[in-house]
């Protein structure tokens, strides 16, 4: 079977977008241990990948400039839909996905792995520019040119599987292919309980409400 190296956040979107890379290939999770402060959400990856039946790694990698309130204790993650003038909120973490994506396929062509998969999403999603369609167009032409891989014209495959979907329909199309969403973790804060007032929180509690799907919450 193909295989795929799969970027797990723990989150609705990355979780859904793993049970749509296993239907065809065999996946390998990788989740990042970046400083962020919902470090919760990395244990969640590791939950999601075990139900799954995926072989997971968590890769600890250190950003010591910060440049985002999911980063520096000195920012206050902001409560509200920060995005929704169509600014680019405080949460952006630089160029996250870029380096991200990076790992992704240094890690899938050491292994002769076809594909990386990530969840991202320009639909509805926070602005941030790492997550729109022409990042990764332009991020499948530097690896062509710039792996072994890619030279040697077999390529590595980025897919992004919901990234025309909206946050509903993520939802229905997980809520069919049986992701334990109760698994998941979307608080941008690392406490107890989800905060509820974060963005992520917010556009999950729409999510779920637009779907029609009960939010089993974080079991």
């Amino acid at each position: 079977m193909k295989k795929a190296i799969v970027l797990l956040s723990g989150g609705v979107d990355s979780a859904v977008t793993l049970y749509e890379a296993k239907v065809d290939y065999d996946c390998k999770v990788l989740t990042f241990d970046y400083g962020q402060k919902a470090r919760k959400e990395i244990d969640h990856a590791k939950l999601v990948a075990e139900a799954a039946g995926c072989e997971y790694m968590v890769l600890k990698i250190d950003l010591p400039w910060k440049g985002s309130a999911l980063l520096d204790k000195e920012k206050k993650i902001p409560e509200g839909m920060e995005s929704a003038e169509g600014g680019i909120p405080d949460t952006y973490v630089p160029s996250r996905n870029v380096i991200f994506l990076s790992f992704g396929v240094s890690y899938a062509e050491a292994i002769g792995a076809e594909a990386v998969f990530i969840g991202a999403h320009q639909m509805d999603y926070s602005n941030y520019p790492d997550c729109r369609s022409e990042f990764f167009d332009n991020y499948r032409e530097t690896i062509r040119y710039g792996t072994r891989a890619g030279v040697e014209s077999h390529s590595i495959k980025i897919e992004t599987p919901v990234i025309d979907r909206s946050k509903k329909e993520i939802v229905e199309i997980g809520d069919r292919s049986g992701v334990p969403f109760e698994l998941t973790w979307s608080c941008y804060h690392g406490d107890k309980k989800p905060c509820g007032k974060c963005e992520s929180c917010l556009f999950r509690k729409q999510a779920f409400e637009e779907a029609g799907v009960p939010d089993p919450g974080v079991k």
